[in-house]
């Protein structure tokens, strides 16, 4: 009889620990949820309509990136790229990056310098390739490529080949 209960604690126990290794655990635990989320499936029925920003690092963005994203990058992010292009401050800006967390730190930047209509990707480029969404090379060119950005956060795509 004990046996049958430490066999379903550990049952339980190996559920739970999956449980929380979710996408939504992992935005909650490094995001602030300053800025509201935009969904893949939403995004993709609006994306021409707004300006898509890539907040990756310029090797990430050279291996893939959705079709007329902007990169704008994290390390060497400058609002002066952003202002110089003369954007509307009231365009809706769709920021993105691998998950969704990086892309959040350059939403507040541009919600700081009174850009009123900011979104985050929710699960950024890995889930619009988990979703069968397609993204290009610097060619302009179809690719399954994504850069995961490193070996812990490449178990999130799911689809794609993965490159590091």
């Amino acid at each position: 009889m004990n046996k049958t209960y430490i066999i379903i604690f550990a049952f339980i126990s190996c559920l739970s620990s999956v449980a929380q290794e979710t996408l939504d655990a992992i935005l909650q635990k490094y995001n602030q949820a300053t800025i509201p989320y935009i969904h893949v499936e939403e995004l993709h029925k609006t994306h021409e309509d707004v300006i898509l920003l890539d907040a990756r690092e310029k090797v990430e963005y050279d291996v893939s990136h959705i079709q007329n994203a902007i990169y704008v990058g994290y390390e060497q992010f400058q609002m002066q790229h952003i202002t110089s292009q003369n954007i509307d401050k009231s365009k809706k800006i769709v920021v993105y990056c691998s998950l969704g967390v990086r892309s959040e730190d350059i939403s507040e930047k541009l919600k700081k310098a009174g850009y009123k209509n900011v979104y985050n990707l929710y699960g950024g480029i890995f889930e619009w390739k988990n979703n069968d969404l397609p993204v290009v090379n610097p060619n302009n060119k179809k690719t399954e490529e994504v850069h995961v950005y490193s070996k812990e956060w490449s178990k999130w795509l799911r689809k794609g080949k993965k490159i590091y």
